[in-house]
């Protein structure tokens, strides 16, 4: 099937080309989303009419998502969720999930903008793709952490792994030095000498 572009789409072409595309991807994507028009000579004879006026708007959709991407690319939010102890999410962050979040922090985001390339399942940071425009994208971080304090934590550079394993050698230190006290209790009591019988002897003649 043919359709003629109306905007730039990824591995297609640019705004203007006819291409030929499966039915299927014509009619639930490129039509449904209105980034193009079957390639019928009154669609082509009607863009035509309308290049420029497409073109200029294309370009000021452009600027203003330029202008978001300086704001918005690199920036790290923080999403709460409930994990193990292993660092595994009952469940998994959405692309819902980091609009909202992102929204909330005062970016209007859609999830439709939004590209997770690898399900997000685990704890930790996690870099998705942001979609301003067909010609603008930028990478924001997902913090994934269990608590506000843990995301503090990753974002200084430290895994789920790491702070569980700085926790439990903790925990072993503590159990040592419990032992060591304990240890060192039952030694002093050693060196108290029990009384003997010339002792008591002695007591009895005093």
């Amino acid at each position: 099937m043919q359709v003629i572009l109306l905007e730039r789409v990824a591995k297609l072409g640019q705004m203007g080309d006819v291409v030929d595309v499966k039915p299927g991807f014509a009619r639930n994507y490129l039509l449904l989303q209105g980034k193009a028009l079957t390639a019928s000579k009154e669609n082509i004879a009607s863009f035509e009419t309308q290049k420029a006026q497409l073109e200029a708007q294309n370009l000021e959709t452009k600027k203003e998502a330029e202008a978001m991407a300086d704001r918005l690319g690199g920036q790290q939010f923080i999403v709460i969720r409930q994990a193990s102890d292993g660092g595994n999410l009952y469940g998994s962050v959405t692309t819902r999930d980091a609009a909202d979040v992102a929204t909330s922090e005062g970016f209007t985001l859609d999830r439709k903008q939004i590209i997770i390339r690898q399900p997000i399942k685990v704890l930790g940071l996690h870099e998705v793709e942001v979609h301003l425009h067909p010609e603008v994208m930028v990478t924001i971080s997902l913090n994934v952490a269990r608590s506000p304090e843990e995301a503090d934590l990753q974002a200084s550079g430290k895994s789920i792994q790491e702070l569980a394993a700085e926790e439990e050698a903790q925990a072993e230190f503590e159990i040592s030095e419990l032992f060591d006290d304990i240890g060192g209790a039952a030694s002093d009591d050693d060196d108290v000498a029990p009384a003997t019988a010339s002792d008591e002897e002695t007591k009895s003649e005093d």
